[in-house]
């Protein structure tokens, strides 16, 4: 039928959005918070990756907390409906707020990666995060005390240039160390033109891969 190409283009399109994921929930040592969170509009992904809107989503809405936290603490993110549906690596990064963290939008060279999820496989070639909807680590025991932003952030690759989603949550950390890791701005932390990120994730699968942005501190 006449019709039917524009139909399907439809329902690819309605199949695509319902595939897209918000990371709504800070984990704190397995308990959920959500009024820390700056909330993502909705689910739609950022792009490039050069975009500012890459530090902690388009126009996010306000937290009204900070959350205390310790170094050595177990924290992370969680999707409250749906999961990572598409392939891509995963990340968390801390952000030192030169104040407040409910003050800072996230600019300057302040973030350093705690940890990423990486690939699974080769053949077929798969990453970590896919299907996952909890993302978590500890804040490493040498970060220095002080406010931060924590910032959530998942490449999907099933298209270039990628789609990027990304949350950021405000928390204090209390009685931690002296370590100083390198530290990168975002946008900033992935070029445009990064392998990482304009990667062909389909046959002939890749062979090797490394994740976008900087290496993970653990201190």
């Amino acid at each position: 039928m006449k019709f039917s190409s524009a139909i399907l283009g439809l329902v690819a399109i309605a199949q695509t959005a319902s595939a897209h994921y918000t990371f709504n929930q800070l984990l704190v040592n397995g308990q959920a918070n959500t009024a820390a969170v700056r909330q993502p509009q909705n689910n739609s992904p950022v792009k490039p990756v050069t975009s500012p809107d890459m530090r902690c989503n388009v126009n996010p809405g306000h937290a009204t907390e900070t959350v205390n936290v310790n170094a050595g603490d177990f924290i992370g993110f969680g999707i409250t409906v749906g999961k990572v549906y598409h392939q891509g690596p995963a990340a968390i990064y801390l952000g030192k707020a030169p104040g407040a963290a409910s003050a800072w939008d996230g600019s300057g060279t302040n973030w350093f990666k705690i940890a990423e999820w990486g690939v699974a496989s080769y053949n077929p070639f798969s990453f970590k995060s896919l299907n996952r909807n909890q993302f978590v680590t500890t804040i490493p025991k040498n970060t220095p005390s002080g406010e931060y932003l924590i910032r959530m952030e998942q490449i999907g690759l099933h298209v270039l240039p990628p789609e990027s989603f990304m949350t950021c949550a405000q928390i204090k950390v209390h009685n931690g160390g002296s370590g100083n890791p390198p530290k990168v701005a975002i946008p900033g932390h992935i070029g445009a033109g990064d392998a990482s990120v304009n990667v062909n994730i389909y046959p002939p699968y890749p062979t090797s891969y490394t994740c976008p942005g900087p290496a993970v501190w653990r201190g």
